[in-house]
């Protein structure tokens, strides 16, 4: 089978190529999965690089999560059948067979296009359990930016949803505009000078107590700087930094909480009832279109240099998508 591979570390652009490699056979519990389509995520490109938490040995194969077709069961497995669309996956599923732990797969329903299933769990799981982790209610307020970054509008969209009053930032003017487009209002602009006051016109007084931080660097003290005393601060990503500044009066007379979020490790500590009643409103909200997954490009293995150069371009709206 082919599969997408990289014998050293560095730009995904420069290293990445596509090898044959044996189909694997699936072990007790496990699923062997034809790929139909599979996502371009940061975290595959930083693995790519060797700079995230996970670093593989090399030659490593990339990618985790995709959209399949199971085509054999393993021992024991009895949640699965033959034939039957799945989500979700393991790493190394930028190839044309995977082997995954059939409890880890997530159903398709038919009514679900692939290219939204084959999103449907890395990015939108991250965002909803983001936000069950911090326990807002309706009439809440929270605040994040890289609001136009695929969790950001995921964010926005499941919180609109959950009657959650949701602002955004950006760092450019013309990313307000790009927004709205796709129905994602309250987002203002840092590059304005007055986008301080604009936040506190938005939300007429109320505090905001809770905020989502992938920036790093400044961008996570002006976010700091809008909430309101007990908030809590969720770190997130770090696109422009890894070094927090956040004034430390803030966090003292501010009472602010700082905590970080990974998603990979709330996704395996979570209770299995919790997951599936996340996954369930998931896919409600995605088939009732108040979710939306666009899709950016797809490209063939053979063409995954580009489709990692096309991932990393600034603006881009939509994920970069991978078929066999």
């Amino acid at each position: 089978m082919r599969a997408v591979v990289h014998h050293e570390f560095g730009e995904p652009a420069d290293v990445l190529t596509t090898e044959e490699r044996p189909v694997p056979t699936p072990g007790a519990g496990e699923v062997l999965v034809r790929t139909v389509l599979s996502p371009i995520h940061n975290h595959d490109l930083w693995t790519i690089r060797g700079t995230y938490g996970f670093k593989p040995e090399l030659p490593a194969a990339s990618g985790t999560e995709a959209l399949g077709v199971v085509e054999a069961l393993g021992d024991g497995v009895t949640n699965l059948s033959v034939g039957q669309r799945v989500a979700g996956g393991t790493f190394g599923v930028w190839a044309e067979h995977y082997t995954a732990n059939a409890a880890g797969l997530v159903p398709v329903p038919d009514a679900m296009s692939d290219e939204a299933a084959a999103q449907l769990v890395s990015m939108p799981f991250s965002a909803i359990s983001l936000l069950h982790s911090l326990d807002l209610h309706e009439g809440d307020w929270l605040i994040q930016n890289a609001a136009n970054g695929a969790v950001g509008r995921m964010v926005a969209q499941l919180g609109k949803a959950r009657g959650i009053n949701v602002i955004g930032l950006v760092r450019r003017a013309a990313g307000v505009e790009e927004l709205r487009e796709q129905g994602i209002d309250r987002i203002v602009a840092t590059d304005a000078d007055d986008w301080q006051d604009q936040v506190r016109a938005i939300t007429g007084g109320a505090p905001i107590i809770a905020g989502v931080e992938s920036v790093g660097g400044k961008a996570a003290g002006d976010l700091a700087s809008v909430m309101g005393e007990n908030g809590t601060l969720v770190v997130f990503g770090a696109m422009a930094s890894p070094t927090l500044e956040i004034p430390s009066g803030k966090v003292i007379f501010g009472q602010l909480t700082v905590k970080g979020f990974w998603g990979a490790v709330v996704s395996k500590t979570m209770d299995a009832p919790l997951k599936q009643q996340l996954f369930g409103e998931l896919i409600t909200r995605v088939l009732d279109g108040s979710l939306t997954l666009p899709v950016s490009e797809v490209f063939p293995f053979e063409e995954a240099r580009a489709a990692a150069r096309a991932s990393d371009t600034a603006g881009r709206v939509g994920k970069v998508l991978l078929r066999p």
